[in-house]
């Protein structure tokens, strides 16, 4: 992370409410959504990803922790560890507007690495957007040594295309 002379902490969602994830991402995608309102479906997905979260709190619940910069909440990351261990899977890495470009995202995402390492994965995959909302997130995967492995159609807008990326973590 760059300097900031900040603590940054990863907690987990043991004291939160239902609805503190769907807030976040609302409000980590809401330049997105008020720019493009094609991404508006994508809102009842975060819903869902929240009611499932706090629904199973010591299952999907534990493949999240927040982000709080000196005790405040700026973000997330999850990750999905169920195709181990050949892989695991990166959920969301989000951080809220007014805190990025502060090295958090990555933060959060080596986080999440060293997590995968004590699980013993062989390779982490991630997935971004080609729209330029996601270049941010396309430059940090790289920079914390993913390679971009392929591009596909997106399944729900066919100008845009997903970006697959893959690191390995036996070397």
């Amino acid at each position: 992370m760059k300097d900031t002379g900040m603590e940054v902490e990863f907690a987990a969602i043991t004291n939160e409410a239902p609805g503190t994830i769907t807030a976040l991402l609302r409000t980590s995608y809401a330049d997105l959504l008020e720019r493009d309102p094609a991404w508006e479906s994508e809102q009842a997905g975060w819903d869902e990803y929240d009611r499932q979260i706090f629904l199973y709190r010591d299952t999907v619940g534990a493949c999240l922790f927040l982000t709080r910069l000196n005790g405040q909440t700026v973000g997330f990351g999850s990750w999905d560890p169920r195709p181990g261990p050949e892989y695991g899977i990166v959920g969301h890495n989000c951080i809220l507007p007014r805190f990025r470009g502060k090295g958090l995202g990555c933060q959060q995402l080596r986080e999440i690495l060293r997590r995968f390492q004590l699980l013993r994965m062989k390779v982490v995959k991630v997935s971004t957007c080609d729209h330029p909302f996601f270049i941010p997130a396309q430059r940090m995967y790289v920079a914390v040594g993913f390679r971009e492995v392929r591009r596909i159609p997106s399944t729900w807008n066919p100008n845009l295309k997903m970006i697959e990326y893959e690191k390995d973590l036996e070397t």
